[in-house]
């Protein structure tokens, strides 16, 4: 987890809340698509560890108020996740088709996009886990199909106690030290930080 992690989420309020008077702010969806599809094939999810807005938003502003129960199998579905993918990107499409090329109507689009998946969010967040949204969130899941084999957290057997520290401490809700592939690692590190071993590295 970069230094700045925990201040990103101010982003996704401004987006979702200022959006609605200044369309042009949804404009700031596409730096963030574009930042994930080119360090996904390196490091795959590392974005939503380390970079994501939403993701910031859900630690540090929902993880203050969440039930914090474990994120149910259902949601990490590959068929789940396939289905939002779909319905997001047909939705955007579909209403950017609608908007005749007329800039601020296309802003609106990625803003009620922001809007939506945010209230989702907010929803999950609060009722079952802060990273609930980001087990099948569509851009998690195109960081995955990308880079899930790449730089990928390693344990060293004869170092781990198997004390789960690094259970309790990790956001996506991993097994940590019990998995050889974790496509949807977030790498933010905090496992490898809370490790009295030193077993885990990236």
């Amino acid at each position: 987890m970069l230094k700045i992690t925990p201040y990103l989420g101010v982003l996704v309020v401004i987006v979702s809340v200022f959006g609605i008077w200044e369309p042009k702010l949804g404009y700031f969806l596409l730096i963030v698509f574009a930042a994930l599809l080119l360090i996904s094939p390196f490091r795959g999810r590392w974005f939503c560890g380390n970079l994501c807005p939403r993701g910031s938003f859900n630690d540090f502003w929902l993880g203050k108020i969440s039930f914090r129960k474990k994120i149910p199998g259902f949601f990490r579905n590959i068929w789940l996740r396939v289905v939002v993918f779909v319905a997001l990107m047909g939705f955007m499409v579909f209403r950017i088709i609608g908007t005749e090329g007329i800039v601020d109507k296309i802003g609106m689009v990625f803003v009620t996009m922001c809007i939506v998946t945010t209230l989702i969010a907010i929803l999950f967040g609060i009722f079952l886990n802060p990273r609930t949204w980001c087990s099948f969130c569509p851009m998690g899941t195109v960081q995955r199909w990308f880079g899930g084999k790449r730089y990928q957290l390693k344990v060293d057997s004869s170092k781990c106690v198997d004390c789960k520290l690094c259970h309790k401490v990790c956001p996506m809700g991993l097994n940590v030290n019990e998995m050889s592939h974790k496509p949807d690692c977030i790498k933010c590190g905090r496992c490898v930080k809370v490790c009295p071993k030193g077993a885990l590295s990236f």
